[in-house]
């Protein structure tokens, strides 16, 4: 998995950048743009910003490319109420919540926020980098029907991820599933498309068996 993080340090606050996360959702530059400005060098000046309203900002950052360490005492980003994963039209599944993502490599990585590719292009799986844009990726992010199990009993209060060789997103914990349009299907476990190819996105239907799609 590409990693390339860099570090931002003012009074009160360090601010962390993982750049092959960044797909640009601009939250960061429209929330606070004294001190995330991607015209400047560099492009995070958390100098220019209290740590209070820096750390709202890096809240609405869906990826988790942006996160922080409070060097103050302050709070640090508290865990949302409840594990969403919202679906963007001809885009990516934002997950939000308790997030705990099984990586190929066997590492551990629970965040709050991530971005997971569904087109099957991304050079940086499972994580979007965008390609979606560049391959045309077409999806209005609809679900004609939600297609979710219940959670065992040992699931607990984490979205447990894990990623099927050549195939689809596991996803176990509670959730709430949210499309397009705002329709919410609650439950505690499913399969998410992660080939493109399935004719009941987000939900996988055994497409990547015959799409030719290959993924640790």
């Amino acid at each position: 998995m590409e990693r390339k993080n860099r570090k931002y340090e003012a009074e009160g606050i360090v601010v962390e950048f993982e750049v092959p996360r960044c797909i640009h959702a601009e939250e960061c530059v429209h929330g606070l743009p004294e001190v995330f400005d991607a015209q400047a060098r560099p492009w995070i000046q958390p100098e220019k910003g209290s740590p209070d309203a820096i750390a709202e900002v890096v809240h609405r950052c869906p990826t988790g490319a942006l996160s922080y360490r409070r060097t103050d005492g302050g709070p640090e980003e508290p865990v949302p109420a409840e594990n969403n994963v919202r679906v963007v039209p001809d885009g990516p599944l934002y997950l939000a919540g308790r997030v705990r993502l099984h990586l190929p490599d066997g590492e551990l990585l629970e965040q709050t926020r991530v971005a997971l590719c569904r087109c099957g292009d991304s050079k940086n799986k499972p994580f979007c980098d965008n390609t979606h844009l560049e391959e045309k990726f077409s999806d209005p992010g609809l679900a004609v029907e939600h297609k979710l199990g219940a959670a065992p009993e040992e699931a607990g209060d984490a979205l447990t991820v894990r990623l099927a060789a050549n195939g689809p997103i596991l996803i176990e914990g509670p959730m709430r599933v949210i499309t397009a349009d705002d329709r919410s299907g609650d439950g505690g476990k499913g399969a998410l498309c992660r080939c493109g190819a399935s004719n009941t996105k987000p939900y996988c239907d055994g497409a990547h068996k015959t799409s030719g799609f290959e993924a640790d």
